[in-house]
């Protein structure tokens, strides 16, 4: 009959013993059912504090009811493991996997003892579950059809060894005897190289009375070596130890060849011509090649201490940091182009590579990346880029005459606009006087867009024949009128896709006008002696030097067209409204036409510099090219100049007939008397500026410059 207290103080002992070695223990009742972990057990499975199993609560469950735990592809070989060792009281062993708290799994070898009365009945079963995932243990042995590694318990005192399991003769490869050999014969056994580290263990668990951990060699009688880890902890009666003996030489021979592999792996990475690197599943730094030590400049050991922050370029950094960011919640093999640092502070580009590598189960093992050097690449392409870049700016220069250089406020405004316009299918409606550069902002506009590389189709409507326009616009069949000899595709079609620009748009005839009218709402033309509608995809790009508003007023322009017309206008300010671009023009054309005549001009005269500076231009741009043009022709020095008289005006005299005698002078004289005969009124088709025959945003600038106070003209 077993003694129930004193069962019960053996089993409180027990659990305080298997809670101090340092491996997944526990135990059960006689018929198998689980009735106690170790807190390490515990918490891999993620038992809550108050779990019985926690505090060896015999719940009464089957040997069985725990079996859940364990992985599906398990069950089977478990069950036939341990109904064998409960139907034959015998130890036993088995491999499986077990899910822990997050739900992954891991390899286990677990062996379980009966612990018997001295009557011979078993109060409990003791376990131990060793964890041998990382070693892929059960593979291997599985694999090489080895037996699984033994486990023997051991008691031991200063005086030297009180128990050995019979598990643990085996080990050593010694026959069972009824007593522990003593500390002499225990020291025969252990390898001849060995046998001091050995001693010297035994000496320091006995003077610290601490928990230890060490593997060493033992030779059997028939001369094999084994490896067998030693585990013990202090006993809890205060006196000697108790622990395990691990037959481990299976694990460490799967080590050593591992080690050879690994070595001879990284001979191999030390070959290649990359910076080469391997991290753990949690970007744990763990080895770089020597190609990749050499450029960072550090050791192996001060590579493992450093983050790949600084090593990144900081214009890289929020790039990589983001992709690496993905790549941690989704490990997957990606790339990207970065700068890394060099010893000497340099950046190089490379091309870095990153692959994971799960085991068998699917877990994230290890992180490999390969950096392949591609800054010769990168420069290459960098140095293209930028040829190319400059090329299409001096493309860009040689066909972006002189009415648009410059860096006024007005005319930066204008680039703006264009800028925001250009990537829409707008119409816009450009307005500006004659040698403002209309037609080079209509093609920035088209150059700009998402039909650059359509036709850009320019129409002159002032030099197109007022019967002729329909049949240049839209095209004509054969035989359409006299002359049509052949069908002829129009302008809009041959911009089909592309960019139609059409200029003076205020010269159209009122026919035309109803035609294009019908294009812009319906997106389709009819040719000249055809009834059968074609569509086509035109951008519309329209240029005035007229205002159009004082032609809808007179009946001259149609109301409807000009407001399809006029959805995103763009004014281009005259020369004289951007006087600070002077400069930069004149050295422009100078520069221009003094290679086109080859003539070398150092410098400019200040005085002529004034002169033009000062000049009101009429004529704008095209003006001050023809000024320069042909002071460049007739000059003979070095330094540019003009001939005072040039820029002189004649004196008008206004209907008043008082004489004027310069130009500003005649301006605000005529501008008065256009006001005085209009009281006041500048729009319109009776206003100062129909009169004048400049538009009216013109009028109103003069105004503003001359000072004139057009409400002192107004009938009171």
């Amino acid at each position: 009959m077993v003694d129930t207290a004193n069962a019960g103080a053996l089993a409180a002992q027990l659990r305080a013993t298997l809670d101090k070695i340092p491996a997944y223990t526990w135990y059960a009742n006689p018929t198998g059912g689980l009735t106690f972990v170790n807190t390490r057990c515990a918490d891999y499975l993620g038992l809550p504090p108050d779990h019985p199993l926690r505090f060896g609560i015999d719940t009464g469950a089957a040997w069985d009811s725990h079996i859940a735990l364990l992985h599906p592809d398990d069950h089977a070989e478990t069950r036939r493991v341990w109904s064998h060792c409960l139907e034959t009281d015998s130890a036993g062993e088995v491999s499986f996997r077990v899910r822990n708290a997050d739900g992954a799994y891991r390899w286990f070898l677990s062996r379980a003892e009966p612990h018997r009365a001295k009557d011979g009945t078993i109060l409990y079963w003791i376990g131990i579950n060793l964890d041998i995932d990382d070693r892929k243990q059960a593979e291997f042995y599985l694999a090489e059809g080895e037996r699984l590694a033994h486990t023997g318990s051991w008691a031991f005192t200063a005086a030297g060894f009180k128990h050995w399991s019979q598990e643990l003769f085996a080990i050593h490869g010694l026959v069972p005897s009824g007593s522990a050999p003593s500390i002499p014969q225990y020291l025969a056994l252990v390898h001849p190289e060995d046998r001091e580290f050995v001693a010297h263990e035994i000496q320091r668990m006995l003077a610290d009375h601490r928990a230890f951990d060490f593997t060493k060699r033992v030779v059997r009688p028939d001369g094999t070596i084994r490896y067998v880890r030693c585990v013990g902890v202090p006993a809890t009666s205060g006196e000697g130890y108790v622990g395990t003996g691990i037959d481990v030489t299976e694990q460490e021979h799967l080590t050593a060849a591992r080690r050879k592999i690994e070595i001879e792996l990284q001979q191999i990475l030390d070959l290649a011509p990359q910076l080469i690197g391997v991290l753990g599943p949690g970007r744990e730094r763990l080895y770089a090649n020597r190609v990749a030590l050499a450029y960072y400049g550090v050791t192996l050991e001060e590579w493992r201490q450093r983050s790949f922050g600084p090593e990144v370029h900081p214009d890289d950094f929020d790039r990589v940091k983001a992709v690496v960011d993905r790549s941690v919640a989704n490990p997957a093999a990606y790339e990207l182009e970065m700068r890394l640092r060099k010893g000497d502070g340099t950046y190089r580009w490379f091309l870095v590579r990153y692959n994971p590598l799960r085991d068998d189960q699917g877990q994230l093992i290890r992180w490999y990346l390969a950096c392949t050097d591609i800054d010769d690449r990168r420069r290459i392409e960098d140095r293209m880029r930028n040829e190319t870049v400059a090329l299409r700016e001096d493309l860009d220069r040689a066909s972006m005459f002189e009415e648009i250089v410059g860096s006024s406020a007005a005319l930066q405004r204008v680039l703006m606009q264009v800028a925001k316009v250009a990537q829409s299918d707008s119409t816009v409606l450009i307005l500006g006087e004659t040698g403002t550069g209309k037609e080079l902002v209509a093609r920035a506009i088209h150059k700009r867009s998402r039909r650059a590389t359509g036709a850009f189709i320019r129409v002159n409507c002032a030099a197109i024949p007022p019967s002729l326009v329909a049949s240049e616009l839209f095209g004509h069949e054969k035989g359409a009128f006299t002359g049509a000899v052949q069908r002829r595709l129009g302008r809009f079609e041959a911009a089909d896709g592309g960019t139609i620009f059409l200029d003076e748009i205020g010269e159209l005839p009122q026919e035309a006008q109803v035609a294009l009218l019908r294009v812009l709402q319906e997106r389709e033309i009819e040719r000249v002696g055809s009834s059968h509608p074609i569509a086509v995809d035109v951008r519309v790009l329209a240029a005035t030097n007229r205002d159009l508003e004082a032609a809808v007023e007179r009946g001259t322009f149609r109301e409807d067209l000009f407001y399809r017309l006029n959805v995103f206008p763009i004014r281009l300010p005259s020369l004289r409204e951007r006087a600070e671009d002077i400069p930069i023009l004149v050295e422009y054309l100078v520069d221009r036409f003094a290679k086109q005549t080859g003539k070398t001009i150092r410098n400019i005269e200040k005085p002529t510099l004034q002169r033009l500076t000062a000049y009101d231009w009429p004529g704008n741009v095209r003006e001050l090219q023809n000024v320069i043009e042909r002071a460049l022709v007739l000059s003979e020095g070095e330094t540019f100049v003009i001939d005072e008289s040039w820029l002189a005006r004649k004196p008008r005299t206004p209907a008043n007939g008082t004489a004027v005698t310069t130009l500003v002078d005649g301006e605000k004289a005529l501008i008065e008397a256009a006001l005085q005969e209009t009281h006041g009124r500048v729009a319109g088709p009776r206003g100062a500026a129909a009169k004048l025959g400049i538009p009216r945003q013109t009028l109103e600038w003069k105004i503003r410059t001359l000072q004139i106070d057009k409400l002192a003209f107004r009938k009171h």
